[in-house]
């Protein structure tokens, strides 16, 4: 059994996200998967979850090879809270489950990637806060996450990681791009798996902001 790279996407389904935007993550998603199948390295390793959240938090894609993926339906309330912690509770609680530990006579699989994608803040935010060591402690070789939008608020993602990212807008181009640039570091996480412990991201685009 080869060894899998682990590949989370968190994506922020409440009301907000409705309309244009949900269906811009949709299309960067799957131009995501078709570019990411023409890659070897790629189809050989990684598997990918899908969580959304809003006021429910669902994992509407259980971690998938590649090849065997059919990109669920992404929809959206009309309204409603952002459960961010709840989600972050679920992933901590999928990892477990489905990342398959190193034993004495194999090895498991690669360290996951998490890509955290949100338009608001986390109304959870003591669910928030509380989980964050926890999410912390699984060792992930990166947590990238993303603040889309006027109204998206880096702060609570900065205490969840360093690699925050801005889209200014939450059109159909920017979240294209956001998208290309996630496939590009998942390509550079299958190809440097095994030979670095984090992975060195590749330069975003010049709509994705870095937040320093």
């Amino acid at each position: 059994m080869a060894r899998r790279l682990p590949v989370y996407i968190l994506i922020d389904t409440s009301g907000s996200m409705k309309g244009e935007p949900i269906e811009s993550v949709k299309v960067g998603l799957a131009d995501m998967i078709a570019t990411l199948r023409q890659d070897p390295y790629a189809l050989e390793t990684v598997c990918i979850s899908i969580i959304t959240y809003d006021r429910d938090v669902k994992q509407v894609l259980p971690l998938t090879e590649l090849e065997n993926l059919q990109l669920p339906d992404i929809i959206t309330p009309e309204s409603g809270p952002t459960h961010t912690g709840l989600a972050l509770k679920m992933l901590c609680e999928k990892v477990e489950t489905e990342v398959k530990k190193g034993t004495l006579e194999q090895k498991g699989d690669w360290r996951p990637l998490l890509f955290v994608l949100t338009d608001g803040k986390p109304s959870d935010v003591q669910d928030y806060n509380q989980v964050i060591p926890k999410v912390k402690s699984f060792n992930f070789a990166s947590i990238v996450a993303c603040a889309a939008g006027p109204k998206a608020k880096v702060e609570p993602l900065q205490q969840l990681t360093d690699q925050v990212f801005r889209l200014d807008t939450m059109d159909a181009t920017s979240f294209k791009k956001f998208f290309v640039w996630v496939t590009d570091v998942i390509g550079v996480g299958g190809k440097s798996v095994g030979t670095t412990d984090s992975i060195a991201l590749p330069g975003p685009p010049e709509e994705v902001n870095i937040v320093i």
